[in-house]
C-alpha cells in the first residue's frame, strides 16, 4: 500500500488530543499506517538508569499516530488537502494537492 504523506511533510491533526496543531514527520512506518510527529503526541516513559540513558527517570517523547488522523498541508495555498496521484513525462507518479491541483513532490 502507498501512503499519501512521506518524511519531512507538514501535516496537521485532524482529531484527537492534539487537535489543530500542526507539525513535520519525522518518521514513517509504512505497515502499522502511523507516523511520528515533531512535538505531537507526547508520552510519558519511566526509564531505568543504564549505559545508554545515564540518568534514569521520566522521560517525554514522540508516540506514533495514525495517519487517518491526520492531513496534509500543500505548501502551494498553505491548506489541509486532500492527496490524488497524477503522472508527469517520463511516467513519474507524483502527489498532487486536490484543492489548488498543483504538484506537492518537487522533484
Amino acid at each position: 500500500m502507498r501512503l499519501k504523506i512521506k518524511k519531512n511533510d507538514i501535516v496537521t491533526v485532524i482529531s484527537g488530543k492534539d487537535r489543530k496543531k500542526s507539525g513535520k514527520v519525522l518518521k514513517v512506518f509504512p505497515k502499522g499506517k502511523t507516523i511520528i510527529i515533531e512535538k505531537i503526541n507526547f508520552i510519558k516513559r519511566h526509564t531505568k538508569p543504564s549505559q545508554k540513558v545515564q540518568q534514569g527517570g521520566i522521560l517525554e517523547k514522540e508516540a506514533p499516530i495514525g495517519v487517518s488522523k491526520v492531513m496534509l498541508i500543500c505548501n502551494k495555498c498553505g491548506k489541509a488537502t486532500k492527496v490524488k496521484f497524477g503522472e508527469i513525462s517520463g511516467g513519474k507518479k507524483v502527489r498532487i494537492c486536490k484543492k489548488c491541483n498543483e504538484m506537492i513532490d518537487e522533484k
